[in-house]
């Protein structure tokens, strides 16, 4: 209301630019423009055609701290300056960011003829501006183009995960929606020392071009994002980290080895991988019961046909150390016990033509965008899982998963889906988290195979989705845990394996499987899942039994040399535990990622920002997966420092590249100088 009693009084101006306590508004013909500080170094920034901003957005944004800030004007622009960031809009309105050194970070783009002092200075004929609101007839929503200049030598990373191997995203186009193993999260950090997260969860595009940077929101009401400036990509990300959110405390069971494949068909089963894993003496956290073990979709709740006596596998479980993980899908199907009450309260997904039935398959989806949705989905999750003792739970189809990804065919509680879709994965993990929250539970984390900004502060683990078992396949997931990391997601994790087209008979996959095992060992959780090969067959015809199962997928599946290289990093990754403590710790109480690029912790080194296939896990791990197939020596880029090989205890002094050996049973993994040495 403020804003709106702002804008009124100076409404009768052509181009009138006024302070609003720390805020700049401008209002310019149809454009109503603002600026404002939003925590330290860092400025929102939105724009409207509408007569005024959303009173309730879908952004990730928390509240921001109190800031102090100044304005005032400077060669005919008006300055807003907040610590490290400085935003200068120009006589048309254009944006400039620059740092507290007078660099320019990020420059709106615009091509047109200017005035100054009253008469026209020729720039460009093309009139293009920075900011377009092309509206849709009838409505009053837009389809939204933002512009910026190119910066020349710029890096960019984040923006989530996209199954590509580019850790810098400069020159390429991304989709800003959802898929199987695409989580569209758009906050990019520079080289040049910013970040920006695009604040905005419509459908759209992104392309960093040589010639421009353009954002894409095919429907939307307002532009919105958020730029900070810091010193260091660490300064930057805490600070998007403070904006968003951060992690809970992971567990301590979350730290360890979690089993799992597609899929264990009954409790006996089940318990008696459990019992195998404890008779070898294999460390083990968590185990999975994957998707299908219910009688229908919709019905939360395990089909006692084939899981006679759940508390008494959770108990069991429990007292042999391990965590039951349930599988848990937003889909609805007609037949399910509970699809008619849905559908009468309004609790699920609706599409614009036709019926609901067929969104995925033979289901509809709900609506976690309804916060009674949530609550009631939950309620039936408590009832049937949760008093049974089971606290992790694998929140899957996040994106979710419709038939063809017809965006334009969706519609939410809070909005059509090209408006509001990318929210969907964030208000999922919000449904689990609130609930389980409320029943007095800390250190949430649970399971999903999509994200946004914001996901983090509720307990989202992501992994990437059902990708195929090959090494091009890894080479995608190690920069997509990279970005996702710097994206604001500290958990992550991946198939290890790949999910589709393992065969455990096949020596090729098992040096696939050795490689991506001890890559898992360093990443954030250590998961092992896939549909292996060859395919067992259905136990039955209704319910939990009319679904195959793949083949074996434990650790001593595949023979004993591979359950050599297994036991050892197994056996590591329980060693190396305070140090993962330690480094959990820093992403929940700062926002960290736990596996980062080299240049996060080295910043000054040129040649950190150019390494895309070593990453640091933690502060103290450099690691420097094996990606190819039959590689047994590969090069590593060691910065400034003394490092030393985990696997012989040489010591070598940063600075350098070197050539590593790197046989079947080891991932070239080195310990910084003065690090404790309980880390390996």
């Amino acid at each position: 209301m403020a804003v709106l009693q702002a804008i009124l009084q100076y409404a009768m101006g052509i181009n009138m630019i006024k302070c609003l306590g720390n805020k700049i508004l401008r209002r310019f013909d149809k454009e109503l423009l603002c600026i404002e500080p939003w925590g330290e170094n860092s400025f929102r920034v939105r724009a409207t055609q509408r007569h005024e901003f959303l009173t309730e957005d879908n952004g990730a944004l928390l509240d921001p701290a109190v800031c102090e800030s100044k304005v005032y004007k400077e060669n005919g622009d008006t300055v807003l300056v907040n610590g490290k960031l400085r935003c200068e809009i120009t006589p048309t309105g254009k944006l400039r960011f620059k740092n507290n050194k007078g660099e320019l970070l990020l420059e709106e783009y615009e091509r047109i003829r200017e005035e100054v002092q009253g008469r026209k200075e020729f720039n460009s004929a093309l009139e293009i501006v920075p900011r377009t609101f092309e509206p849709h007839p009838n409505t009053d929503n837009y389809r939204l183009m933002v512009r910026f200049e190119p910066n020349e030598g710029e890096k960019l990373y984040g923006c989530g995960q996209y199954q590509q191997p580019y850790l810098d995203v400069k020159g390429c186009t991304l989709e800003l929606a959802h898929r199987n193993s695409q989580a569209s999260i758009p906050f990019v950090l520079s080289n040049k020392g910013y970040g920006m997260l695009w604040n905005n969860p419509a459908i759209g595009y992104v392309t960093f071009g040589k010639n421009v940077t353009e954002w894409t929101a095919h429907s939307t009401r307002q532009m919105d994002y958020w730029i900070t400036a810091g010193d260091s990509p660490s300064e930057i990300e805490e600070a998007y980290a403070n904006a968003t959110g951060k992690v809970p405390m992971m567990p301590e069971y979350g730290m360890g080895f979690w089993q799992c494949k597609l899929r264990y068909q009954t409790q006996d089963e089940i318990m008696e991988v459990a019992r195998e894993y404890k008779r070898r003496g294999l460390p083990i956290s968590v185990i999975v019961v994957d998707f299908f073990h219910w009688p229908n979709q919709g019905d939360w709740k395990f089909d006692l046909d084939y899981w006679p006596d759940p508390k008494k596998m959770v108990d069991e479980l429990k007292e042999m150390g391990i965590e039951l993980m349930v599988s848990i899908w937003p889909t609805v199907d007609a037949q399910s016990e509970n699809y008619k009450e849905m559908e009468e309260l309004g609790y699920l997904t609706r599409s614009e033509y036709g019926k609901r039935i067929g969104q995925l398959g033979d289901a509809c989806v709900i609506d976690p965008t309804n916060p009674e949705a949530r609550a009631y989905v939950w309620n039936k999750i408590r009832q049937n899982y949760y008093d049974l003792g089971i606290k992790i739970f694998w929140l899957d189809e996040a994106e979710p998963e419709f038939t063809g990804y017809e965006y334009s065919h969706y519609r939410y509680f809070k909005g059509a889906d090209m408006e509001v879709g990318n929210i969907y994965p964030r208000e999922y993990a919000k449904m689990a988290y609130e609930g389980m929250e409320a029943e007095g539970q800390e250190n949430i984390v649970n399971l999903l195979r999509c994200a946004w900004a914001g996901s983090q502060k509720y307990g989202a683990l992501v992994w990437s989705g059902d990708i195929d078992s090959s090494f091009r396949s890894m080479r995608n997931q190690l920069a997509a845990g990279l970005n996702m990391g710097l994206s604001g997601i500290p958990w992550w994790t991946t198939d290890i394996g790949g999910f589709h087209g393992g065969n455990i008979q096949d020596d090729k996959f098992k040096e696939c499987l050795i490689r991506w095992f001890e890559f898992g060992a360093f990443c954030p959780v250590f998961r092992l899942h896939g549909f292996r090969e060859p395919f067992k067959e259905a136990l039955g015809t209704t319910g939990g039994g009319k679904h195959i199962s793949g083949a074996e997928n434990e650790v001593w599946s595949y023979g004993e040399e591979v359950l050599s290289v297994c036991t050892k990093y197994m056996e590591l990754r329980e060693k190396m535990k305070p140090y993962i403590t330690r480094i959990m710790k820093e992403a929940h109480e700062k926002g960290t990622p736990v596996m980062r690029p080299l240049f996060y912790d080295f910043p000054q080194d040129n040649k950190c920002w150019d390494t895309e296939d070593e990453y640091m896990f933690g502060p103290d791990l450099l690691v420097a997966p094996v990606l190819y197939e039959n590689e047994r020596q590969r090069k590593v880029y060691l910065p400034d420092g003394k490092w030393r090989n985990i696997h012989d205890n040489k010591e070598y002094q940063g600075g350098q590249e070197i050539n590593v050996n790197a046989p079947i049973d080891e991932i070239p993994v080195f310990v910084r100088e003065g690090s404790l040495e309980e880390i390996c």
